[in-house]
């Protein structure tokens, strides 16, 4: 049976930039066995697998080698879809149950606004050597959250000319990822990060909506403010506004499609 398959830049205002992720609408249950296949033939940082069910829609995320639990660009993905399609009006919520929960998308204007859990980071008792050694940095900070290493350095350049060791990175497989960050120097944003997973078979993610499930409360606490703008500083670059709101945190961002199709 064919299903629609579309491909989006999320986390962005235009085509080819921000990441992409694929998303695939699906009547029925399948099983992970060939979500995955699809996932790895579609061979981008994430898959979204959408089945409508009752008043909510089920919805999976898969890189090219696993499913993940939380994943906020394929998320915004799935929403847009979901509005431009007309599958969904937009002034309506789009409801997600997902692997983290019920995750909720709103349409305000041009950014769509995700509300999710806020994963908080604990400093860790001994910098893990390994990680920062492939990250080839000098951190001021050192945590880890439920998912990830987060590893603030001084300054935004330090950021943006990071030339981390993926193969060594690959070797931590006590966490899925490393978040790199430090202050942004521009009036535009208030942190600047970088996100490297390559045990999940992505070097290095583009713009990642779940890392800022860590990154906001992280600098809302900082800079003493709730209301922040990241930029990840991938070569495709992405923009997230977000609100710290304790236990929750609301991410915003844009989407563009750039390509449908049909998955045979």
């Amino acid at each position: 049976m064919p299903y629609p398959l579309y491909v989006v830049d999320a986390f962005t205002s235009h085509r080819f930039g921000g990441n992409p992720a694929a998303v695939c609408i699906i009547d029925e249950e399948k099983n992970s066995d060939w979500m995955q296949s699809v996932a790895a033939e579609m061979n981008l940082s994430e898959t979204a697998f959408v089945r409508p069910k009752l008043d909510i829609f089920e919805l999976k995320w898969f890189t090219p080698k696993a499913e993940v639990a939380l994943c906020g660009h394929a998320t915004l993905a799935a929403a847009h879809i979901l509005w431009e399609s007309k599958v969904v009006p937009v002034n309506v919520p789009v409801n997600f149950n997902t692997l983290s929960g019920k995750l909720t998308a709103t349409k305000s204007a041009a950014w769509i606004n995700l509300d999710f859990p806020a994963l908080g980071v604990e400093k860790t008792i001994l910098a893990p050597d390994p990680i920062v050694d492939a990250l080839g940095v000098d951190p001021v900070f050192v945590g880890k959250s439920r998912f990830d290493y987060l590893v603030e350095v001084a300054t935004e350049a330090e950021v943006f000319a990071a030339k981390p060791n993926f193969t060594a990175l690959a070797k931590e497989t006590s966490i899925r990822g490393s978040i790199l960050t430090a202050r942004s120097n521009s009036v535009e944003y208030d942190f600047v990060s970088r996100f490297f997973l390559p045990g999940d078979g992505i070097d290095e993610d583009p713009v990642t909506g779940s890392a800022h499930c860590s990154l906001v409360p992280y600098w809302s606490a900082k800079i003493k403010r709730n209301e922040l703008t990241g930029y990840q500083a991938s070569k495709r670059g992405g923009i997230i506004r977000a609100v710290n709101r304790g236990s929750r945190v609301n991410l915003s961002g844009q989407a563009v499609t750039v390509t449908k199709g049909t998955l045979l």
